[in-house]
């Protein structure tokens, strides 16, 4: 038997408005509002900046705000610098649902494509996903400001925090989110033996590269993850004439540790860790490093011209004329272009927006000391946060109001566990941001909301909904 047409999208928004409507959601604003002054402003409408802003409404907070430097429709990675053709996450994760299934992008698949196909997809498109999120936006309703990029953040103790902004004028805001993506603390990582050379010769993955004008040329890319193997087939279907995949291991990493014990337990229970506990989970993964998933190598491997070179970190790299020569410990070779799928730094000193509290901002390395045996630098630098993703100050008193500004971005995860590194737990970590705030904004407001408490006279009853007696009793009758 056919299957039916797909319901189509204004069947499932109605849906979803019915729920929203059964649930009370949002409900009513409850902040006492501070004239001038939003009560949240969340910085990145990415991913996890609609996630958030969505738990916020859900709990009754209206004087909300997003902002997001780039264009509407391009937020995130997903358009712009992913290079993936899929998402690299099972399709049966609900991400940023929130608790609502008629929000979750099989909902929003099914009601245009039907089930079949949706039973037939194996992983979801990544242009797909931002043509959901776009949805995800509108039909929520979130107040988005694109084209707005953050250039200072100044705390005042208990005062608002004044946000400075490239263009107009300056925004107030009781609370901030910081939900900036995976270098929202600080930027790519670029090995040193590279950060002098011509930049026309080379590029992070994490920026804009013209693939097609990489054509017949010699590619090389650093790394073995997943986002070097996105961008070694890039090269390749774009037409270049080899490219070699320089890999400092001496083998593919090929175990994911945390999806092994990914759980409701480990989304909710990470937090509750002592902080040794919390570091040796990481650092563990941190030495087996995270694979790249399946299709992804083979996506690269399938081409003749793609080889992989193992224990070969580069040494030295020199310009030669329009070339570069790269030493590896293994040999030499001459290269048109180097793509450098290294990561990302946190150093929140090289983002404008957060040089005035940069130094202020305390680290794990000012919390806590490792053993001798599992020393991790690169660990060391995560902010060490609060229960509710909070910044705490390395000298307390040095920066008052730094606990005001919240860290919604990958660089949470050693305090936090994997609830900002992607789609699987966003919901999760949404609602202990939320709720963290909400609880942070009442016991701020507690002399308002009693005042309110005191001044409340509305009655229920009116008087007229009973007589006094005005009889006798008669106690033996009784």
């Amino acid at each position: 038997m056919p299957e039916a047409s797909p319901p189509g999208l204004a069947a499932l928004e109605a849906q979803l408005a019915r729920d929203l409507q059964l649930l009370n959601l949002p409900p009513k604003s409850w902040v006492p509002e501070t004239p001038g002054v939003w009560d949240v402003v969340v910085v990145g409408a990415g991913l996890s900046g609609l996630c958030a802003a969505a738990a916020l409404r859900f709990l009754g907070i209206a004087r909300l705000l997003v902002l997001d430097r780039a264009p509407e429709g391009l937020e995130g990675p997903w358009v712009t610098t992913a290079r993936m053709r899929t998402l690299r996450t099972a399709k049966e994760v609900a991400g940023p649902a929130l608790g609502l299934p008629a929000l979750t992008f099989r909902a929003w698949f099914e009601a245009q494509h039907g089930a079949a196909a949706w039973a037939a997809m194996e992983r979801i498109p990544r242009g797909m996903w931002m043509d959901y999120m776009v949805w995800y936006r509108r039909v929520l309703d979130l107040p988005v400001r694109n084209g707005v990029a953050v250039t200072d953040m100044r705390p005042d103790g208990a005062g608002p925090i004044r946000l400075d902004l490239a263009a107009g004028d300056p925004l107030f805001a009781r609370r901030v989110v910081l939900a900036t993506g995976i270098d929202g603390l600080g930027g790519p990582g670029v090995p040193a033996v590279v950060r002098d050379l011509p930049r026309h010769l080379w590029a992070h993955s994490a920026e804009a590269i013209d693939m097609a004008a990489l054509a017949g040329k010699r590619v090389g890319v650093v790394g073995a993850g997943a986002s070097a193997m996105d961008n070694a087939a890039s090269a390749l279907e774009a037409g270049a004439a080899s490219v070699d995949l320089l890999i400092r291991r001496a083998e593919m990493p090929r175990v994911d540790k945390f999806t092994g014990i990914g759980s409701k337990g480990m989304a909710h229970g990470f937090l509750g860790l002592p902080m040794a506990d919390k570091w040796r989970f990481f650092r563990l993964a941190n030495a087996a490093q995270l694979p790249a998933p399946r299709p992804s190598v083979l996506r690269v491997s399938r081409h003749a011209n793609a080889r992989f070179h193992f224990a070969s970190p580069i040494l030295a790299a020199a310009a030669q004329g329009d070339a570069l020569r790269v030493t590896t410990p293994r040999f030499a070779l001459t290269l048109d272009f180097l793509i450098l799928a290294t990561g990302f730094d946190i150093d929140p000193a090289r983002r404008p927006e957060l040089a005035r509290i940069a130094p202020h901002i305390r680290r794990w390395s000012d919390s806590y000391a490792p053993p001798a045996e599992e020393q991790d630098a690169l660990l060391g630098t995560s902010p060490d946060l609060g229960p509710g993703f909070e910044f705490q100050q390395r000298t307390p008193g040095a920066c008052p109001g730094l606990e005001r500004i919240a860290c919604f971005a990958f660089p949470a995860v050693l305090t936090h566990g994997k609830l900002t590194s992607g789609i699987p737990s966003v919901s999760d970590g949404a609602r202990r941001l939320a709720e963290a705030l909400v609880r942070s904004l009442f016991v701020e407001d507690r002399a308002r909301i009693r005042a309110q408490f005191e001044a409340y006279d509305t009655p229920e009853l009116l008087g007229d909904e009973w007589q006094v007696f005005a009889g006798e009793i008669d106690d033996a009758a009784a």
